[in-house]
């Protein structure tokens, strides 16, 4: 049975690590994809074709990509690495003060954004595209604001970690 409890012990922290970089790339990607979309069809195709639904569109798209990409990516990274490892890179995690506080400025971002931006632009996109857009606008604008306050003299709270022993 200590074996079994083991095993189901390491999928619960495996799934954690991957729901945890799910976010993370969803996270990145969504603050990444707006500047670089307008760049490219700036560059690319010129003002004419940047529209309201297309931006908001190629944000939530990026942010789904990153959100497979980076859950894709954890779980291989996972699916290698010894036990103990794992225990300890999820426990590493659980206590990172600045990465909660960004997730947290991230999803207070994406549910203001997902309700305000099908209010303000109601006629010029579609439904999907505006909620799904604006939650993606509002996570990168949320992690804009979690570093602007790290910058300013504002940083998440320091904490200590205590060594715990994982049986090997």
């Amino acid at each position: 049975m200590a074996v079994r409890g083991d095993v189901l012990a390491r999928n619960a922290d495996v799934e954690v690590l991957v729901r945890r970089s799910m976010t993370k790339g969803y996270e990145l990607l969504s603050l990444l994809t707006p500047p670089a979309y307008t760049a490219f069809v700036l560059a690319r195709k010129g003002r004419g074709h940047l529209t309201v639904n297309r931006f908001l569109r190629a944000a939530w798209i990026g942010g789904a990509t990153g959100c497979v990409g980076g859950g894709a990516f954890e779980y291989v990274r996972s699916a290698y690495a010894d036990e103990v490892t794992i225990r300890r890179r999820r426990l590493l995690d659980a206590y990172d003060a600045p990465s909660l506080r960004a997730d947290d400025h991230a999803t207070i971002g994406a549910l203001l954004f997902a309700v305000l931006t099908p209010a303000v632009l109601w006629k010029r996109a579609s439904t999907a595209n505006l909620i799904l857009g604006g939650a993606g606008i509002g996570t990168a604008l949320g992690l804009v604001t979690h570093h602007a306050r790290t910058l300013t003299g504002d940083p998440a709270p320091k904490i200590q970690i205590t060594e715990i022993p994982v049986p090997s």
